[in-house]
C-alpha cells in the first residue's frame, strides 16, 4: 500500500482538507513511494493561525532561551545525519555523500543561528543632543513563509527557516511536492528540540498553496528558492501584497580556464561542480570557457575520458558519482536539450543519453554529457538545463570571456582558474555576478557570510543566511529618550538638531 504523507501544523501531523494528492517517486526506480497531500487555502490558513498563536509566545522569549533551542536542534540534526541522508537519497536521488554534504551546510547555518543573542544586538548612541540617547532594537515580524526547491530538501529549508525562527518568527515551509519527507522530518526534530508547537510548520502543495501564502494578509514575508520564471512571479505577486520578498532563481554558471591554470586542478573542479548531484544545483558549473585554442584543446582532451568514466547509480550505491535526476520529465527535458545542441551545430564529445542500469530500468538516469564548440546563441548555452551536461564555449582572450559572463541573463555564480593574481583580481572586479570563485569551483559562502546572485538570478534587496538574513526577518525600531533633569526650557518649534 502506498504511504500517505501529511502536513506538519501546530506540532501535529495533519491530513489537510483538499482531498488532492501528488505522487512521490523514487527516482532510482521510477516507482511511486508515497502520496503527499496538496494543500488548499484552508490548510495554509490553519498553519498561519497556528503560527500566529505560537508567535505570541516565541517572540517574547529571550534570545538566549531561543538560542538554547537552536543548540538542541543542532545536536538532533547531527545525530540524525544518516537517517536524513537516506530520506533525501530515496526521494531526490542524491548519493549518500552528496546528501550528507548538503545537510552539513544546513547544520552550519544552525550553528550560526545559535549566536542569535549577538546577532540581535542593536545600536546605542549616548547624548546625541540635549541629553537625548538614541538606540535601536530589532524585533521579529510574525509568520513568514519559505518556498523551497526539490534539489536541497534539507539545506534550503534550514537556510531560511532556522534564521527566521532564531529571530523570533514563526515559519511555514512549503517544500517541493517531489521530495517532502525530509522537510517533514525536520518538523519532528524541532518538536523534540523544544520549539513551541506552531513555530515551525510544513504545508505541502503546489501553486494553490503558494498563492495562498502570497495572498494571506498575516504573512508579511516570503523567501523563495527555485526557477527564475516561478521566482519572478512570486516576487511580483508578493510585493503587490506589500510583503517583503526575497527570490533566488536560476543560473548558468561559467568557469573561466586561463592558459596558465593548473589544468588537472581545473578538470577535477569541473567534474565535481558540473556532474555532482547530476547537475541539479543552482551553483553547478554548466559552462566551461577555456581561453585560447591551446587551452581548449588540452581541456577537452583531459575532460573527455573523465566524463566517459562517470559512474551513475542509485542513492545507496557507494561507488556512484551521481544518482538519477528527479523525474522522468526532467530526463526527457535534459535529453531534449542535448538533441537540440547537436542540431544547432555544437560538437557532442560525450553523449549521456540512453543511460540505463540493470535492476533499475525504470530509473531516471542520465549519463554525463560534454559539448565542445558551442556558441552563445545556442539553447544549451542560454538555458539552465539542470542536468549532467557541461557546455564548452571557447574564448579568444580574457576580455571575451568576461563579456560572455556579463552578457548572460543569469548572475548567480562564476569561477576563474588561473595562477595570475592580477587576472583574478580584474576578473572579480569586472564581472556582474553575486558569488565569485578564484580557483574555487562552487563559491557558496559559508553560513556567516551571505548567499545571493545578481541580474535575473535574484529578485529583492537582501541575501540569504549570514547577517543579511537577520535584517530580512526582523524590523527595526529606533528610540530617542530623554529623562527629566528638572530644567524646563519651554516649547521648541524648530526642527531638532544635534545641537538642540
Amino acid at each position: 500500500m502506498t504511504e500517505k504523507l501529511y502536513h506538519f501544523i501546530g506540532g501535529e501531523r495533519v491530513d489537510g482538507t483538499s482531498s488532492r494528492f501528488g505522487d512521490v517517486f523514487n527516482p532510482a526506480t521510477g516507482e511511486v513511494e508515497s502520496q503527499v497531500p496538496l494543500a488548499n487555502a484552508n490548510d495554509v490558513d490553519q498553519a498561519v493561525q497556528s503560527g500566529m498563536a505560537a508567535f505570541q509566545v516565541w517572540s517574547k522569549m529571550s534570545a538566549p532561551r531561543r538560542s538554547q533551542v537552536m543548540f538542541n536542534f543542532r545536536e538532533l540534526l547531527i545525530g540524525s545525519m544518516d537517517e536524513l541522508a537516506a530520506i533525501v537519497g530515496k526521494e531526490h536521488g542524491k548519493t549518500i555523500a552528496d546528501a550528507k554534504g548538503s545537510i552539513q551546510r544546513g547544520v552550519d547555518v544552525t550553528e550560526f543561528a545559535c549566536g542569535i543573542p549577538h546577532l540581535f544586538k542593536g545600536e546605542f548612541s549616548s547624548n546625541v543632543g540635549g541629553g537625548i540617547d538614541t538606540f535601536s532594537q530589532r524585533e521579529p515580524i510574525g509568520v513568514v513563509g519559505g518556498i523551497t526547491p526539490f534539489n536541497f530538501p534539507v539545506m534550503v529549508p534550514l537556510w531560511m527557516g532556522v534564521m527566521a525562527v532564531a529571530c523570533g518568527n514563526s515559519y511555514i515551509n512549503k517544500p517541493s511536492e517531489r521530495d517532502p519527507s525530509a522537510p517533514l522530518f525536520l518538523g519532528e526534530l524541532w518538536k523534540k528540540a523544544g520549539l513551541p508547537d506552531g513555530v515551525w510548520n510544513v504545508v505541502n502543495g503546489d501553486k494553490e498553496a503558494v498563492d495562498a501564502l502570497l495572498q494571506h494578509p498575516d504573512v508579511p514575508a516570503i523567501s523563495f528558492v527555485g526557477s527564475t520564471v516561478v521566482g519572478e512571479y512570486i516576487y511580483h505577486e508578493g510585493t503587490k501584497q506589500n510583503k517583503r520578498v526575497q527570490v533566488f532563481g536560476g543560473a548558468k554558471n561559467h568557469m573561466i580556464i586561463m592558459p596558465d591554470a593548473d589544468m588537472d586542478q581545473a578538470v577535477d573542479a569541473l567534474m565535481g561542480s558540473a556532474y555532482g548531484s547530476a547537475g541539479q544545483r543552482c551553483m553547478a558549473i554548466s559552462v566551461a570557457v577555456p581561453v585560447g585554442e591551446g587551452t581548449a584543446d588540452k581541456l577537452i582532451e583531459k575532460l573527455t575520458p573523465r566524463v566517459q568514466s562517470l559512474r551513475y547509480g542509485p542513492w545507496n550505491d557507494p561507488e556512484a558519482d551521481m544518482g538519477p535526476v528527479i523525474t522522468g520529465q526532467a530526463k526527457e527535458r535534459i535529453e531534449g536539450y542535448i538533441e537540440q545542441g547537436v542540431k544547432d551545430g555544437a560538437s557532442l564529445v560525450v553523449d549521456g543519453r540512453g543511460a540505463s542500469l540493470q535492476g533499475y530500468e525504470g530509473g531516471h538516469f542520465c549519463g554525463g554529457s560534454l559539448f565542445d564548440n558551442a556558441t552563445t546563441d545556442m539553447s544549451i548555452y542560454q538555458d539552465e538545463i539542470f542536468g549532467p551536461v557541461l557546455t564548452t564555449v571557447r574564448a579568444n582572450d580574457f576580455s571575451q570571456a568576461v563579456k560572455m559572463v556579463n552578457d548572460h541573463e543569469f548572475g548567480n555564480g562564476v569561477a576563474i582558474f588561473t595562477r595570475d593574481g592580477d587576472a583574478a583580481r580584474e576578473f572579480a572586479n569586472q564581472v556582474d555576478i553575486g558569488m565569485i570563485g578564484i580557483n574555487v569551483p562552487i563559491p557558496v559562502p559559508l553560513a556567516f557570510h551571505n548567499f545571493g546572485g545578481s541580474k535575473r538570478s535574484k529578485f529583492g534587496d537582501t541575501q540569504m543566511h549570514g547577517p543579511e538574513s537577520v535584517r530580512f526577518f526582523t524590523k527595526m525600531k529606533t528610540i530617542s529618550a530623554r529623562w527629566p533633569s528638572g530644567i524646563r526650557e519651554g516649547a521648541v518649534f524648530s526642527m531638532p538638531t544635534a545641537g538642540s
